[in-house]
This record gives C-alpha cells, structure tokens and sequence, in this order.
C-alpha cells in the first residue's frame, strides 16, 4: 500500500488555506561558482515565519467545532507552536504549547503574543508527547505537528507550488525534523513528477534519518542541541518511517559549520533571513550533495535568535 498522502487531499488542502498561507516565491540564488542552478522556496515569508501555517491550518480547518470546543494543544520546539496559535486565535479558542527546555526565546516569545499558553518540558518528556500524541493534564485536540495526515495534506501544497513554477525541476531539498514535510512535498511531487531527486536534509547533532536508512530500520541517535533548532530528534517516529523510507532518495547530512555558512551567504547575497532548519537545505545544495541541475532548497523557516543572526554576521 503506498504511504503518500493522495494528491486529492493536497489539492484539497491548497483551497482550503488559500486564505491564510501565502504562495511563496520561488527565487534563484544568483551564485556563480555553485554546483548547481540553486532556487529558494521562500516559506520564511510566511506570516509567521514558517512553513507551519500551512499544516496546522489544514487540520484545524477540518476539525469539526465540537472537537475545537476545548480549545487545541500541540508539541512543538516554537514554529508548529505558532502555527497553531496563529489558526487558534482567529477561530478564538484556547491554545496551550508543550515545547522543550531549550526552545528559542524567539519563538517563544511569538506564541505568547499570538495568545498561546506555554508549558515548559524537558527534551525526553518532551519527545515522548511527539511519539505518543499525549500529555497528561490538558483538555482539547491535539494536533500532532508530524504523524497527522491532515498536517502532512496541508505541507504538501508547497510541493505542488514548487511544480507549478517550475514544471522541470530536478531535485527537492526539504529539512528534516520529524518528517511531516518531507512527507507531504514527496507525496505531491511524486504523484505529478515522479522522476525528481528528493533529499531530506538533517544536521550532523541530531541525523536519526540518515543512519535509519543506512541500516534499514528506525534506530536511536545521540541528540544535541545546537542553534539548529528546527530539525533533528532522537529517532525517527514508527509511523513516519515507511513514509520516508518509499518517498524519500536519502538523507544528507551537513554541519553546523555548513549551515552557519549557509545563513550567512543567505542574508548576504539574498537579503533573506533564514533560521538554521531553514539554511540546513542551501547548505547541502552548497556542498553538492543534492547533485547538479535545478535544485530546490525548502528554506522551511526564518525564526531565528537574533544574538545568534548577530554573531554570524559579525564573525570574521
């Protein structure tokens, strides 16, 4: 049985957040000693400067109001957290967020002023709500910001924009952090262009997909944190695996010090803002691991700290 998300329900998915995401631009990055023709998939331009707007809203849109009465909860490390936020304080109802210790102030602080109430976790207990979908104490819906389908439907509308504006392309770099938008752009793009390379794209402190596929089974990484913050886990989840596994060609790793470099030359040469999640696709186009031709880099957010977009800027 194939584990794509069916192309109805992307299709159906785009209509019905029409009035919220935006149609992101898809821009070339004007390098001329790069090892392929680089474009930009510029979800950073989002209203909340992420790719999140598009999942959340697609299942919040298709809860019934009985199922939003209690309000909506969500586990995420800030961007899943405002996009559920966002959908939650137009349809007026509570949202409460279960992030990570060491979650971004950034982000933070934007799901307080988007109403959002914070709970605080450390990462383990944090990962578990991610894998079990729970967390004891909370009334609402929970929207699970990888495994629900619903989500996934609504990420893979950026796979059918990206073919719209261009119907050639040869290979998709997407980051890598539970798979939910992996998920949805190769089930988009493999049903209308089945032929394309499509890479996930982890970072070297917490890769659990790459080392998966190089054994054959979902295993256990050592995690840590970094100012990376949008991708990487400890594993990869049951239900996600045998999505990944069929749509995905493999996973490229880079380093922090790639990804660094790619925030840099992204700010600089593009004006555009990246956080490290949303560098980590430009970084591996950069190095040549996605191959040559027209290359797609999903820049999956641009919610980064600004001491540490300061310190990239400033280093010599």
């Amino acid at each position: 049985m194939s584990q794509a998300i069916p192309l109805e329900a992307i299709r159906a998915a785009a209509a019905r957040i029409a009035d919220s995401a935006i149609r992101t631009p898809l821009l070339r990055l004007p390098l001329e000693d790069a090892p392929a023709e680089i474009y930009l998939k510029l979800e950073n331009l989002q209203p909340i400067g992420s790719f999140k707007l598009r999942g959340a809203g697609n299942a919040m849109a298709l809860a019934s109001r009985g199922e939003l009465a209690r309000g909506v909860y969500t586990a995420s490390a800030g961007n899943m957290a405002q996009g559920v936020a966002w959908r939650a304080a137009r349809l007026g109802i509570p949202c409460h967020v279960i992030v990570p210790d060491h979650a971004p102030e950034t982000k933070l602080a934007a799901v307080r002023r988007l109403g959002g109430e914070i709970i605080k976790v450390p990462f383990d207990l944090w990962w578990q709500v991610i894998v079990t979908g729970e967390f004891a104490g909370l009334e609402g819906l929970f929207i699970h910001p990888v495994s629900n389908a619903d989500v996934m439907a609504g990420n893979g509308t950026i796979g059918l924009e990206i073919l719209d504006d261009m119907p050639d392309v040869d290979a998709v770099v997407i980051p890598f952090g539970g798979g939910g938008l992996s998920s949805g752009i190769a089930s988009a793009i493999r049903a209308l262009k089945p032929d394309t390379r499509i890479y996930a794209v982890e970072v070297e402190t917490a890769a659990p997909l790459a080392a998966s596929l190089r054994v054959g089974e979902p295993v256990t990484v050592d995690y840590r944190p970094s100012f990376v913050d949008g991708i990487g886990g400890k594993s990869v989840l049951p239900d996600i695996w045998p999505r990944v596994r069929d749509l995905l060609d493999d996973s490229l790793v880079v380093s922090l010090a790639e990804i660094w470099a790619a925030i840099r030359l992204l700010a600089e040469r593009q004006r555009v803002i990246a956080e490290g999640a949303g560098a980590a696709s430009v970084a591996a186009a950069l190095a040549g691991k996605a191959g040559g031709g027209k290359v797609v880099c999903v820049v999956s957010g641009g919610n980064i700290e600004r001491e540490i977009l300061a310190g990239i800027l400033a280093a010599d």
